[in-house]
């Protein structure tokens, strides 16, 4: 996972990605929207109910961003959900968007690291990350800290995105994800550079049985998956 959004620059990935979701932070939400037709909102929705099922207490929302699926998953369920992420920027619509809804008391927005989390071992019933964990610097590190906070029986559900295997979908998605997206994001985030680095990093980002396959090798166990719209995305579902 070495691509990283600023090319020109030299310092790592994990600074990179903390720039570069500072920057569109304002208009991420707005964006995500767009760019998958609205169809993010149907997707959170599986995850949190996916997660609802197990009757969690505590859940992780790992690279919770703006707290869109944190907030989703108190749609679904009783749990107390704390949300990590490494853009304070971010955070801060998350915090702004849960105040005004009144979810203070169930939704806790922290800065933090997903490759190094501050949490005690077997903390949580489950753990939640939404189109985070292709922007890890290094993903078995990031997964080897979800199974640790995990309890023992807890269930990690991933939300990312994958590419589509059958034509023409599979060309299609191609020609929308290198060309259309980057567009839209220079008009609407003014950081072309950003949505390029979102939609190379998507295509070559291990998914499916690659995935599984990873998932595995960090020791998670009853590794399922479930393509979205064709395999533009995918939500994986896994225990500890």
């Amino acid at each position: 996972m070495n691509h990283k959004p600023y090319n020109n620059l030299n310092n790592s990935k994990k600074e990179q990605i903390v720039t570069m979701f500072d920057r569109i932070a304002q208009t991420y939400d707005q964006l995500n929207g767009l760019i998958t037709f609205g169809m993010d909102k149907t997707w959170r929705k599986r995850v949190a109910k996916m997660i609802a099922a197990n009757n969690p207490e505590t859940i992780l929302d790992a690279a919770t961003g703006t707290g869109a699926l944190a907030i989703d998953l108190t749609k679904q369920s009783s749990a107390k959900v704390i949300g990590i992420d490494i853009s304070e920027q971010m955070l801060a619509i998350g915090k702004e968007k849960i105040n005004h809804l009144e979810l203070g008391g169930i939704i806790t927005m922290q800065l933090g690291d997903a490759e190094a989390l501050s949490f005690e071992s077997n903390t949580f019933d489950a753990i939640s990350i939404g189109f985070g964990v292709r922007n890890f610097d290094n993903l078995n590190q990031g997964l080897s800290e979800l199974y640790r906070v995990l309890k023992p029986g807890g269930q990690l559900v991933i939300l990312e995105t994958s590419v589509p295997k059958y034509s023409p979908f599979k060309q299609g998605y191609y020609l929308y994800s290198h060309w259309i997206i980057p567009i839209l994001g220079k008009i609407f985030s003014r950081d072309k550079l950003a949505y390029e680095y979102l939609s190379d990093s998507a295509s070559v980002f291990p998914y499916g049985e690659r995935f599984n396959g990873i998932l595995k090798e960090n020791k998670f166990i009853d590794i399922v998956d479930h393509p979205q719209m064709l395999g533009i995305v995918t939500i994986y579902a896994a225990f500890k």
